[in-house]
């Protein structure tokens, strides 16, 4: 029996669906969120098998707080769930700098304070998990969501990096990368107002918060099979460094590795023409 640490415990996201995977398994799982009374009525149908915890993941102190509440009451965390996150949406150049901020803090900084606290339980068993939920977006820009999109390109980065770093101990680290899924992630566009300070952008942004509107309800990913197809890869007997979950996903992220492979090729004297004159 394991137990599974998850962030973002939204109910209808992928936390939720991370969750309910995990206790068909049999195992435990810890829930996190900011407003955990949502999730009330789920737990009480679980018993002890469930911790609901409340954690605002770009809280250092919480975060540990989390964690020792987790391991004291199950022994150890075996399977991290980095999920919580969301995106904002804005210009490069005309995104406040507290949205910049904010969105790095949620969407990379707290997977580092959080990684930070459960890696040495992890180490000192000398095993586990690391599912860092990133996004087709940190494969393949999305224009108007830059800074989402750079914070998802850096936790891939981190993610190699870890892999690298964390395998002598037995521990995995997985990145997961879905494209458009029915969550509930799309709905907060309808409540926010474009913030956009450049108004030469403005037309692309409104189109952006549009769309995502628009597509709320409708996305084709559906979170549960999503699922368990990270958990078929974490089951596979050479689990994969990253896995794209959704059709769209797939294509968008095949269709831009395709374009860049070209590219390098196309350049490729320029390329090796960069180094001294090998001797002769």
């Amino acid at each position: 029996m394991r137990t599974w640490f998850i962030t973002g415990g939204t109910p209808g996201g992928f936390g939720m669906a991370y969750a309910e995977s995990a206790l068909e398994l049999g195992d435990n799982v810890v829930l996190t969120a900011r407003r955990p009374h949502l999730l009330d009525d789920w737990a009480a149908r679980h018993g002890d098998r469930v911790l609901v915890h409340p954690l605002d993941v770009t809280d250092a102190q919480q975060v540990h707080e989390a964690v020792g509440a987790a391991e004291e009451r199950f022994g150890g965390i075996d399977v991290l769930v980095n999920n919580a996150g969301r995106g904002w949406y804005g210009s490069v150049e005309g995104t406040p700098d507290s949205d910049v901020r904010a969105s790095f803090e949620l969407n990379f900084f707290s997977v580092t304070q959080t990684l930070r606290a459960v890696l040495p339980g992890m180490r000192k068993r000398g095993n586990g998990w690391i599912i860092n939920m990133s996004s087709v977006a940190g494969l393949r820009s999305v224009p108007g969501f830059g800074y989402y999109s750079a914070a998802k390109y850096a936790i891939e980065g981190l993610s190699d990096a870890l892999r690298h770093e964390v395998a002598p101990f037995g521990i995995k680290v997985l990145a997961v990368e879905p494209g458009a899924f029915r969550t509930h992630a799309y709905a907060s566009f309808a409540d926010e107002a474009v913030n956009e300070t450049v108004d030469a952008y403005l037309p692309l942004i409104q189109s952006v918060r549009s769309t995502m509107i628009e597509q709320d309800g409708q996305q084709p990913g559906d979170p549960h099979r999503g699922v368990r197809a990270v958990l078929d890869a974490m089951n596979s007997a050479t689990p994969p460094r990253r896995i794209v979950l959704g059709a769209d996903g797939y294509e968008a992220v095949q269709g831009q590795l395709t374009d860049m492979a070209a590219e390098l090729r196309a350049f490729e004297a320029a390329s090796v023409s960069a180094d001294f004159p090998q001797d002769r």
